[in-house]
């Protein structure tokens, strides 16, 4: 079967992409249920915009710099801000709900933002809103062709670029070639022992383009979220998200003596960025203290309402938010590194585009402003779209043709995944040194050489972690404990 291109992932970026497309022929793949598959779904937090009085796309580019550090490129932070109400005026027009005040979008605020410019559906379940609005229009258009339950096992290579997809599915292997591809796969979370993404978020697009040979970049910026729900059994893997709106309506961080350690640390206290908080929790439980994020003071009864979700969450592990805090631990939440893409989209491939949390724009620099990932696979999803649908044919390549890469995925065993995530999470995790991050370097090679089935996300996390040791300084996300260099934003 041949498409115009082939969009792997079904989350926001990769519907974005597959919608804007139109009227070329596409196939989506993805590896679940049509847009219930990958972290989208799961964003508790909404949609940063610059639409409220007083408020400019100038000021929401310099909020995503200085959260970035300034590493961020600029033009890339440009385009997403300037075309942030544009989109969700789109979203909108395909069906979300967003949450309103007075006739007008109700704005939030979150770390790191100057402006209350967030806009939310359904309170905490934004993600879930937007995902059903975009799955409905993707079944609806006549130009995708969707394929569940499928996974993109492999790439196919001919003449120097990109020309399909080899996906396996529960009735075989299909050979699906394309004009283009594009990797639309989300992220890293399934390779630390703490995440607030799912089990799919497990590196395969990176997999993927590495073995292509196509070029990574800031592979060491791993966003580490620091409130996710600490459950009862002590679990690894996904955890419940304590959305950062709850401290935006005034939650605050507590240890098991009741003190605010916070204020010590930072003059933003809780509204300081990500890291700072997540590396500020992390060293309470360093020291064998628990953390508690208290939001009954600040939030009380109207938990049900404000915080759907969480209290769901909350409620399921016994805990009644409303009258008590909510054990916390910090959690892999977003990756700023990925494969390497231009101005258009482009990897270092012919024939081979990324979008979204798998790729790096530069537009989050050393780290994410918060609200900015939705927004990151709605924009650039859509321009990437519109960019393709616009384009002519290619020549049809010819199957004999196309050279293919290894197409056994090779799906990570248990205990090798758990020996990863432990690696990552001790040494590549929110707080680093050369020493640790030389001692898993040493543990993953030598892990990889033992599991050739399973190398190729395995060498995910080896990329990763040479990043990170030759990254000798700290900024953003990537906190190195024997550096005496630290950038300010």
């Amino acid at each position: 079967m041949h498409f115009d291109l082939i969009v792997i992932g079904s989350g926001i970026a990769g519907l974005s992409t597959a919608l804007a497309a139109a009227p070329r022929r596409v196939a989506l793949i993805t590896r679940g249920e049509l847009a219930r598959d990958g972290s989208s779904r799961w964003a508790q937090g909404g949609i940063a915009a610059a639409i409220g009085e007083g408020d400019s796309a100038g000021a929401h580019a310099n909020d995503t710099l200085v959260a970035g550090n300034r590493l961020n490129d600029r033009d890339a932070v440009d385009a997403l801000t300037r075309g942030a109400a544009a989109a969700v005026d789109w979203l909108a027009g395909c069906g979300v709900a967003f949450d309103r005040a007075g006739g007008h979008y109700a704005l939030g605020r979150e770390a790191a933002h100057s402006q209350h410019r967030i806009v939310h559906a359904d309170g905490d379940a934004t993600g879930a809103a937007v995902m059903r609005a975009l799955g409905a229009a993707a079944r609806a258009a006549a130009h995708i062709d969707t394929f569940e339950h499928h996974e993109a096992a492999a790439l196919r290579r001919a003449g120097g670029r990109v020309v399909g997809v080899a996906a396996r599915g529960p009735g075989g292997t299909l050979d699906l070639g394309a004009d283009a591809v594009v990797l639309a796969t989300g992220g890293i979370g399934a390779l630390y022992r703490h995440t607030t993404n799912p089990d799919t978020a497990d590196a395969g697009g990176l997999a993927l383009a590495l073995e292509a040979g196509a070029a990574l970049s800031d592979m060491e910026f791993v966003q580490f979220h620091p409130t996710a729900l600490r459950t009862r059994d002590g679990r690894s893997g996904q955890l419940p998200l304590l959305t950062e709106a709850l401290r935006g309506a005034g939650a605050v961080l507590v240890n098991g003596a009741g003190k605010r350690f916070m204020r010590l640390i930072a003059r933003e206290a809780e509204l300081a960025p990500r890291d700072v908080v997540a590396r500020g929790v992390w060293g309470e439980l360093e020291r064998g203290e628990t953390v508690w994020l208290d939001a009954a003071g600040a939030v009380g009864a109207a938990f049900p309402e404000r915080f759907p979700t969480v209290f769901a969450s909350c409620m399921s592990e016994g805990i009644d938010p409303r009258r008590e805090p909510m054990p916390v631990v910090p959690a892999q939440h977003y990756h700023m590194g990925g494969v390497r893409v231009d101005a258009q989209a482009r990897t270092t491939v012919p024939g081979l585009y990324a979008v979204g949390e798998v790729a790096c724009t530069g537009v989050h620099g050393a780290n994410r402003l918060a609200s900015n990932s939705l927004l990151e696979g709605l924009v650039f999803g859509g321009a990437l779209g519109r960019r393709l649908g616009a384009l002519a044919p290619l020549p049809r390549i010819a199957a004999a043709e196309v050279v293919g890469t290894r197409a056994d995925i090779g799906a990570v065993g248990a205990e090798i995944a758990q020996t990863v995530r432990d690696l990552l999470w001790r040494h590549a995790g929110l707080v680093r040194d050369a020493h640790g991050l030389q001692q898993a370097l040493r543990a993953l090679q030598a892990l990889s050489a033992q599991n050739t089935a399973e190398r190729r996300r395995i060498a995910v996390a080896v990329e990763l972690t040479a990043a990170a040791l030759q990254r000798r300084d700290s900024v953003g996300a990537h906190y190195r404990s024997d550096s005496v260099q630290v950038r300010a934003g």
